[in-house]
């Protein structure tokens, strides 16, 4: 079978319909924003009408694609049934679903909340993803083939594979203790959705992202920014490390910027990537495998 390899072909998503949950701000954003540059049709999700009104007017600028928004809360069953009803009374089939909507939460190891600390992480950073995906496995599959699936894409973390649940991203005394759990769970619901929906032509992977500028970092951004920063390896410091041979100018890393997030999806939603699925891709600069410099 004679396939044409050319970029424009192998990486293409003209014409792909997207939904992205929580594609108001952060990586979200990001994601709809690659997306619809390269000629998709989006359709960002959040709770917030007003953010994701500002997100559809700054992802315009860029667009080459259409992208509108929907009003919707994911926290629930009923919330993504009803986000799932609104969509499915505009389009009438779904190319990439990207389950983006996660939320964390900090406090005390002694004294954690179980309502906001337990149930309403995993409702909205796992359950969302279920009932989404099953949701919507009809529109996924309804024109996807072997050679061309529809695509489920998870957002994850880094966080998923990293214990430490007190540090940078929480207030001194306090840990984000259901957070890593939560993403853990959906690196392997990620897992379980690719073997169902594999022979129904659809991939689902999942991205686990490290240090990202978000809504969800920003707390750490502004406490401890440069202690953070100085920790992504990308760059020069792991050299200067062991050489002592990089400038000061030199011996700082950097943390994703949009043009990571949104090549790795776009990745995924394209031919380039048709046949892979059931993987965790994690795209951190290198930063986990140095963790301990």
């Amino acid at each position: 079978m004679s396939q044409d390899l050319a970029i424009p072909s192998l990486f293409n998503v003209k014409g792909k319909i997207v939904l992205v949950t929580g594609g108001g701000v952060g990586i979200g954003k990001m994601i709809a924003t690659g997306f619809a540059r390269n000629g998709a049709i989006v359709y960002i999700a959040a709770r917030k009408e007003a953010q994701l009104k500002e997100a559809v007017e700054d992802i315009k600028k860029v667009a080459s694609g259409k992208i509108d928004y929907i009003v919707a809360n994911v926290g629930s069953k009923a919330g993504c049934d009803a986000l799932i009803a609104e969509f499915k009374k505009r389009e009438s089939n779904l190319h990439v679903l990207v389950n983006n909507s996660g939320i964390t939460w900090g406090g005390p190891y002694n004294d954690f909340p179980e309502e906001k600390g337990w149930d309403n992480v995993f409702n909205v950073n796992v359950k969302s993803i279920f009932y989404m995906t099953a949701g919507l496995s009809d529109y996924l599959s309804k024109d996807s083939t072997s050679t061309d699936p529809a695509r489920v894409i998870n957002i994850s973390s880094t966080a998923s594979v990293n214990p430490h649940s007190e540090g940078e991203l929480s207030a001194e005394g306090n840990g984000t203790w259901s957070y890593q759990p939560s993403k853990a769970a959906v690196n392997h619901l990620s897992s379980q959705l690719a073997v169902k929906l594999a022979p129904s032509f659809v991939t689902v992977n999942a991205i686990l992202p490290g240090v990202f500028p978000s809504k969800m970092t920003a707390f750490g951004f502004k406490t401890s920014g440069d202690k953070m920063v100085a920790k992504q390896p990308m760059g020069t410091l792991i050299f200067s490390l062991y050489l002592n041979s990089a400038t000061d100018d030199e011996q700082q890393g950097r943390v994703g910027a949009p043009s990571d997030m949104a090549g790795l999806a776009l990745f995924l939603a394209s031919p380039a990537s048709a046949h892979i699925t059931g993987q965790h891709i994690i795209t951190d600069g290198g930063a986990r495998l140095f963790s301990k410099l």
